[in-house]
């Protein structure tokens, strides 16, 4: 997939070595945060949005779910952060 990503667009992947491989190198910290912030997202939707359990007959359904469900996760971030609190606890946001 990576030389494929590069052949036709162009696009250099960078996949973080772990500490136990050869190559290792520290993380640049932004990119580890975000990288962090990212796969906690996607976590909390599969886990409490149920994100992998789709009953969607048609792909218009099924954006239409996929997208409500995105819209839902930022309103309650977006309460916590108004609030105060951290955006990562969604699922006690409206408590």
């Amino acid at each position: 997939m990576q030389l494929n990503l590069f052949e036709e667009a162009k696009i250099e992947l960078e996949v973080p070595y772990r500490l136990n491989q050869k190559d290792w190198k520290p993380i640049f910290i932004p990119y580890a945060k975000a990288r962090k912030r990212i796969e906690t997202d996607f976590s909390q939707f599969v886990d409490q949005f149920m994100l992998n359990r789709n009953y969607a007959k048609q792909i218009e359904g099924f954006m239409t779910r996929i997208i409500s469900k995105i819209s839902a996760f930022t309103i309650m971030q977006y309460v916590n952060y108004s609030l105060g609190k951290p955006i990562g606890h969604i699922k006690y946001a409206l408590d």
